[in-house]
């Protein structure tokens, strides 16, 4: 049976699920209840959602571009 080169192997796809799993941490860190026009909460402007979190959202996209442009080691087969 002849084996197919595809473009990623299993260690792309382990990087792009640690990166995509990283967004939604970062997504979920941003999220929380918000100011309505009855009431404000100051807790908006938090430092965990203004800073951490969307730096924690561009490490997560930075991990899925390097997911999709590590280049996998060939693998010299002898037959």
């Amino acid at each position: 049976m002849e084996k197919k080169d595809f473009a990623f192997d299993r260690m792309n796809y382990i990087l792009l699920a640690i990166g995509m799993a990283v967004v939604i941490i970062g997504f979920i860190l941003m999220s929380g209840s918000g100011s309505s026009e009855g009431s404000f909460d100051p807790e908006i402007f938090s430092a965990l959602r203004i800073k951490v979190a969307p730096a924690v959202t561009f490490v997560g996209f930075a991990f899925i571009v390097y997911g999709i442009m590590h280049r996998p080691k060939d693998k010299e087969v002898n037959s």
